[in-house]
């Protein structure tokens, strides 16, 4: 349990520093949601200090550090100048959206990389590992903006999936079998998008690390037992290089959030990667380090997870 106590300090530092760097940052790129105010000629200059005042902007940046923390403690989490909301409303109800994308792409997946690294790794050097790993370098070379795109392209000239967005018009009229089949079809172009893009780097691990634990002298004993392949393989083989993918999936959750932010802006999926790029363009300051930090918060959360599923697999683990 040291070892996930000591995780849990590691994340907890992190998610301070990532503060600090956010505020930093943002205080040094040029200008800020009052400066666009001033552009405004309706707007008085009285009213623009007035407001600098009243969100705090009048003051030095490790006091609005301050302010903001104590916001966080208090669940708002800053204020939103452009909705003139708090920020963990507007964080709330897109970050749902987009954990329910990156869900569901991780565990398609995980559920297509292991078996198919499995039986590439069963058969290396022959013809379906070569056609397998020619798929997977084709796929790593093309950007995820170039499959977006094409399935858009695909979906929009034969209209069989919706072209965007998370719901159809009438939605709220819906009953729930028919509002569960619209979500799955405007699902399909985001997730598989994602799928897609992370599917070649897990099946390449997966394929990696089974052809090492393969050539392992208790697989040739087992196979000598007369054991069938596929318990070889999923019952002896699959465990002893599991410690590799475990750690593999914490890895493979954030890059698929870090994309599914690019990939919900081309689609219109109504999560995190919207509500950045709009409070980018309107200096939202306070949401867009919000939407980080709720980035980092489930970065941190899959990477924890995947440290407590090693611990529970490797019993070294739980004893350092």
């Amino acid at each position: 349990m040291k070892y996930l106590e000591r995780r849990v300090v590691h994340g907890m530092l992190l998610l301070v520093s990532v503060s600090v760097l956010c505020f930093l940052f943002t205080d040094l790129a040029p200008g800020n949601f009052f400066d666009e105010m001033k552009l405004n000629p309706q707007i008085s200059p009285d009213t623009v200090a007035a407001l600098r005042s009243q969100y705090g902007f009048d003051r030095p940046l490790p006091v609005r550090y301050g302010l903001w923390v104590r916001s966080v403690m208090k669940g708002e989490w800053g204020y939103s100048f452009a909705y003139n909301t708090p920020v963990r409303g507007l964080i709330m109800l897109r970050a749902r959206n987009t954990l329910l994308l990156t869900g569901c792409a991780t565990l398609i997946a995980w559920l297509i990389a292991v078996p198919l690294g499995v039986w590439t790794a069963n058969r290396a050097g022959r013809w379906p590992d070569r056609v397998c790993m020619s798929g997977t370098s084709f796929f790593l070379a093309v950007p995820e903006m170039v499959v977006v795109f094409g399935l858009l392209y695909f979906v929009i000239c034969t209209h069989a999936l919706p072209a965007g967005g998370m719901m159809s018009r009438g939605f709220e009229q819906f009953g729930l079998a028919e509002k569960v089949i619209d979500l799955a079809k405007h699902l399909i172009v985001p997730v598989l998008t994602l799928v897609l893009a992370s599917l070649p780097v897990l099946v390449r691990h997966v394929r990696a690390s089974m052809i090492e634990v393969l050539n392992a002298p208790f697989i040739a004993a087992a196979r000598g037992h007369g054991i069938s392949r596929v318990r070889v393989l999923f019952r002896y083989a699959l465990p002893a290089g599991a410690n590799p993918l475990i750690s593999l999936f914490g890895l493979s959750l954030a890059g698929l959030l870090s994309g599914s932010l690019l990939v919900e802006v081309i689609t219109g999926w109504p999560g995190l990667g919207p509500l950045l790029l709009e409070a980018s363009i309107s200096r939202d300051l306070y949401v867009v380090i919000g939407v980080v930090m709720s980035s980092t918060v489930f970065m941190i959360m899959g990477n924890f997870l995947a440290d407590a599923l090693l611990v529970a697999v490797d019993p070294r683990v739980r004893t350092e």
